[in-house]
């Protein structure tokens, strides 16, 4: 996921794609303490931003690598061919395997930037470009997200600190289509709490993707990522969807994570994005002066985990697997 265009927001979900500059925030942070009510963790802080990192001029490059304005995605969901299918494999097939490499990153003092370097030399290694970098001005080439920043944490000079659970979302955009997921890591040892909420929405990601199939209404992804949640004890950050997927990075359809009324069914051919934010509190976000983090109102912890699929003949593909 990596959109710009958010507010704060309540269960009364919108569109969030096209009116994200008059909603910028100024941080309401708490204090930088453990906070007893959802469990025992650090409450996220913004640090420091390196400087953004370059791509070799070879990379082929999105619309938006100079001017970090996107082009134009398509007004309908689109139904891909078997090319267009098969340069879509390739893309999730890396942007998996470069999700799965880092584990080894992922442990006490080490720095979000530093992660971001990594991945940034290994997607490039692959001939790829990172989607996130200049994307709308995004100024890195990961998501990094830890605690109680809910998506789109930029990633900067904190340490990780043992106990903080930590969202690493990563899409490339190769040979012309973009692949794109993301998953919850657990730096050293983490509280039951925070177990039980990534636990949670590792569940509810899959519940959804088992409905998926032709014919399929969109509207009935967050109607079980929702009922799963709730079951669980969790709540759903609303302000987040996700969203077709394919030379562009976002376009139709919005797949919302909560009860909705979206119209649309699911098609043969189409691809799309599932990313479902749990929290242990409320739904309310806000944005930071960076005018990319967001973080809960409440301070409670939230987990996401993210998969691109392909509506298939009989089911679905989950290409990021």
């Amino acid at each position: 996921m990596l959109q710009r265009n958010f507010q704060k927001v309540s269960l009364q979900r919108r569109n969030l794609f096209d009116f994200f500059q008059s909603s910028k925030k100024s941080p309401k942070l708490g204090p930088n303490e453990k906070n007893n009510s959802f469990g025992k963790y650090d409450i996220v802080e913004p640090w420091t931003v390196s400087e953004r990192r370059t791509v070799p001029s070879y990379i082929p490059k999105p619309s938006y690598a100079q001017s970090s304005i996107p082009r134009e995605s398509p007004k309908f969901e689109e139904v891909k061919d078997e090319n267009q299918i098969e340069a879509m494999r390739h893309s999730c097939l890396l942007a998996k395997r470069i999700l799965n490499q880092i584990h080894a990153l992922i442990k006490p003092g080490e720095t979000t930037d530093s992660i971001d370097g990594k991945v940034h030399e290994l997607i490039i290694y692959n001939t790829a470009y990172p989607s996130p970098l200049n994307y709308r001005g995004y100024p890195k080439s990961i998501c990094t997200s830890i605690n109680n920043v809910a998506c789109h944490g930029i990633p900067d000079s904190r340490p990780l600190k043992n106990g903080d659970i930590l969202n690493v979302d990563i899409t490339v955009f190769l040979n012309g289509y973009h692949g794109d997921c993301s998953t919850m890591f657990q730096v050293g040892s983490v509280d039951s709490e925070g177990k039980r909420l990534i636990s949670a929405t590792e569940i509810c990601l899959m519940e959804a993707i088992k409905i998926c199939k032709p014919n399929e209404n969109f509207k009935n992804i967050g109607s079980v990522i929702q009922e799963t949640a709730e079951k669980q004890g969790f709540g759903i950050i609303p302000a987040f969807a996700g969203h077709g997927i394919g030379t562009y990075f976002h376009g139709p359809p919005d797949i919302f994570h909560c009860l909705n009324e979206v119209e649309g069914q699911m098609q043969p051919g189409m691809t799309f994005t599932i990313e479902p934010v749990l929290t242990q509190g409320g739904p309310e976000i806000e944005i930071l002066e960076d005018g990319w983090t967001a973080v809960t109102t409440d301070n409670a912890r939230t987990a996401q985990c993210e998969h691109t699929i392909l509506i298939t003949e009989t089911g679905c593909d989950i290409l990021t697997l």
